[in-house]
């Protein structure tokens, strides 16, 4: 695979997180929103905010790879920034909860295997501490994407069991959002994000092959 095409699959795997993090923002906004925030104003901007959350969150990460040859600590700096940010936004509603209420355990899974994930992303552990002996089995990558995915599993188990629970508690359905405004907000933000990723590979033209080492003979 050419370092071009390497560019491109991971801005398509940004833009998949940020869509991500749209979707869970628009089920939070749905279910899991405190009843004494619904339809205030916070309620209303919120899935506007987090159309525009995925759009900078799928533009900061795609840039930070144009940042990584020269200033790689600056790139890793704001890609982490790129996810943490709209996660931290989307979870304003289910931290409060979590500070005024007892929940189920699986929310509390969930934001911990949230935390933790992002821990292992930034601190590059265990590799760090032991370089060589996690290059195929271990690596960081591999670690945090598995929690990422535990996490999930219980961020949906926690969004069924809202659903569930808290579906006559909230909003009456005329005020609840409509399949379109759901849509509407995903195509937006899909929209803007398949926009960012084709600048994004067209610039990629103007970013130079890295220099390969040239192998000595035999090799």
């Amino acid at each position: 695979m050419s370092t071009h095409a390497r560019h491109i699959c991971y801005f398509f795997d940004y833009a998949a997180l940020s869509m991500y993090s749209l979707g869970s923002a628009l089920a939070y906004s749905a279910y899991v929103f405190p009843a004494e925030w619904l339809n205030s104003p916070f309620h209303r901007c919120y899935v506007p905010v987090a159309v525009l959350n995925s759009v900078v969150s799928t533009s900061l990460s795609c840039y930070s790879r144009f940042l990584e040859a020269e200033r790689p600590r600056f790139s890793k700096a704001s890609r982490t920034l790129a996810f943490v940010y709209p996660y931290l936004f989307d979870s304003i509603p289910l931290f409060y909860r979590v500070r005024t209420a007892c929940l189920h355990s699986t929310k509390t899974f969930h934001t911990a295997f949230a935390f933790l994930t992002c821990f292992i992303f930034a601190s590059h552990l265990p590799e760090r501490l032991a370089p060589g002996h996690f290059d195929y089995i271990g690596h960081s990558h591999q670690v945090f994407h598995v929690c990422g995915i535990i996490g999930t599993h219980f961020q949906m188990e926690a969004i069924t069991m809202d659903m569930a629970e808290r579906h006559d508690q909230l909003l009456p359905p005329s005020l609840l959002p409509s399949s379109l405004q759901t849509l509407g907000a995903m195509g937006i933000g899909m929209a803007v994000s398949l926009a960012v990723i084709g600048l994004c590979s067209v610039s990629l033209r103007f970013m130079p092959e890295p220099l390969q080492r040239e192998k000595p003979h035999g090799y």
